[in-house]
């Protein structure tokens, strides 16, 4: 009982398939004998590992692209100290700008 989602991210895919197979091990519980469960089992924990390994690397991706970006300001930052300093001031002039109409 897949659920073909033509859009989304593969790991959402893949937890979906989790569901899934969640759901469709319930259904075979009630119809079906030991031998069935087992196999609906064994599908449920593949598709579990395999979303929680996606999600583990997209996690990793996520991490280094935020260092990359970190690292990145902190160059910036340390090579045009006024033109941060201008800017963090335009920022918060217009974020207190916004936040006083309110």
């Amino acid at each position: 009982m897949r659920t073909n989602t033509p859009t989304g991210s593969p790991v959402a895919r893949d937890f979906q398939n989790v569901v899934d197979d969640a759901h469709e091990l319930l259904k075979t519980v009630e119809r079906e004998g030991e031998g069935k469960l087992n196999q609906a089992r064994a599908r449920a924990q593949d598709a579990y590992d395999i979303a929680r390994q996606k999600l583990g690397e997209v996690g990793g991706q996520v991490t280094d692209t935020a260092k990359e970006y970190a690292t990145t300001a902190d160059d910036y930052v340390h090579a045009n100290p006024w033109q941060a300093v201008g800017v963090g001031m335009a920022f918060g002039a217009m974020v207190g700008f916004l936040l006083a109409r309110k």
